[in-house]
């Protein structure tokens, strides 16, 4: 399948994916759930690819939350793992290919080497500028609001100076596009507090694909929706005017 829809011109430079079903999708073939996580890495690896491919210049992924700690310790010390694994055996491929990698989120509660091996991996690609991965790991966006509005005020701003625009300076995505589309995997409807400043005027598709079956041909899908959709960002479009 390719991208079928008559709109080219309306394309989403910046995709958001919370990836969820990993869970089910184990569950559904009698297996532990850091299975399906194993494999939802697996389609991490073809995503990335695949929105590079077809003209994505901007990925962001939903990983683990700030409410993922609620989880039972095994599970959460597996999908650290999965992170520590993917960024260790990828890392040189992604900067060969020039991906810049940013991980969102906060970084308390995090171990040292892990927080090592996230200040390695965003230095490494620092001036890659082909595409931009980034991983919302510890991620919040209402910590995230808290977060860069105590940055701001530290770093002397008051409610005189404080702006919308001075605040996005302070976000984990400064410098990023928002995101022209979220795309939720496993049916779910929900934004699970997911880049909710940024995410303002996004577009949303949720599909019923479990995060492990997802392919290039449901992201071409939700790539075509989204393409047939009239963005109007709160003004008439031309045929209400008219």
């Amino acid at each position: 399948m390719g991208l079928t829809s008559t709109y080219h011109d309306r394309f989403p430079a910046h995709i958001a994916i919370i990836m969820d079903g990993n869970g089910r999708w184990a569950q559904a073939r009698h297996r532990p759930r850091v299975f399906g996580h194993q494999a939802g890495v697996k389609t991490v690896r073809r995503i990335v690819e695949a929105a590079s491919e077809i003209g994505v210049k901007c990925l962001t992924l939903y990983s683990f939350s700030t409410e993922n700690w609620s989880r039972p310790k095994a599970e959460i010390a597996a999908l650290f793992n999965l992170l520590r694994e993917y960024v260790e055996q990828d890392l040189q491929t992604l900067h060969d290919r020039g991906v810049r990698i940013r991980i969102l989120g906060s970084r308390e509660g995090l171990k040292p080497d892990l927080l090592a091996l996230i200040n390695r991996v965003q230095s490494t690609t620092a001036d890659n500028s082909q595409f931009e991965l980034n991983i919302a790991f510890n991620y919040g966006g209402r910590d995230e609001f808290l977060r860069a509005t105590k940055r701001a005020i530290a770093a002397g701003h008051t409610e005189d100076t404080l702006t919308s625009e001075v605040l996005e300076s302070f976000l984990d995505t400064a410098g990023l596009p928002d995101p022209d589309l979220v795309i939720r995997t496993s049916g779910e409807k929900r934004i699970s507090n997911f880049l909710l400043w940024q995410a303002a005027y996004a577009e949303f598709v949720f599909t019923d694909t479990l995060w492990p079956d997802f392919t290039k041909s449901d992201l071409e899908a939700c790539i075509d929706e989204f393409q047939s959709r009239d963005r109007r960002f709160g003004n008439l479009s031309a045929s209400e005017v008219a």
